[in-house]
């Protein structure tokens, strides 16, 4: 059975993340989509809620799991069994994530890196603009989850 994590922080989901996830399971038999616990970055959501948000949005998709994780991404990839790493690239992603997949590739070198472009409808999106457009009183519709939509405007107010 070949397993493949799906690491990142999903501060918040977006519909991106969940067309990786898809895509992603479609050429692997499970996803553990891995939700990290410390990134070096301010999360708006706790790591249970950023879980919950991410179960909720992949229910009915099957051999797709969802986690939290702490430390580095190989030795959570290695705990779940792993044989790869799938990244979801935007235009602009590549150098960095290129960068990581040396690093990953160097300190686990049994673990493939897999890049997956983006979908072009999703080419845009990113967590950050979702939060920004959110706290400025703007519409996510279609760009993230039902359950995220919720949960931005309870903490932001807004529609």
């Amino acid at each position: 059975m070949a397993v493949v994590i799906y690491p990142g922080t999903f501060d918040p989901v977006h519909n991106g993340h969940v067309d990786v996830i898809r895509r992603a399971r479609a050429l692997f038999d499970r996803v553990v989509v891995g939700v990290a616990q410390e990134s070096g970055k301010e999360p708006l959501f706790t790591v249970d809620e950023r879980v919950e948000m991410l179960r909720e949005a992949v229910v009915g998709m099957q051999g797709v799991e969802v986690r939290s994780f702490d430390g580095l991404t190989v030795e959570f990839a290695r705990r779940c069994g792993a044989v790869a790493i799938v990244k979801g690239v935007r235009v602009g992603d590549l150098e960095y994530e290129l960068r990581m997949a040396h690093v990953n590739r160097r300190l686990a070198p049994e673990l493939e890196t897999v890049f997956l472009p983006t979908s072009p409808e999703y080419g845009f999106v990113s967590s950050t603009l979702i939060k920004e457009v959110a706290r400025l009183g703007g519409s996510v519709d279609g760009l993230v989850p039902e359950v995220v939509r919720v949960r931005l405007r309870r903490r932001f107010g807004g529609s």
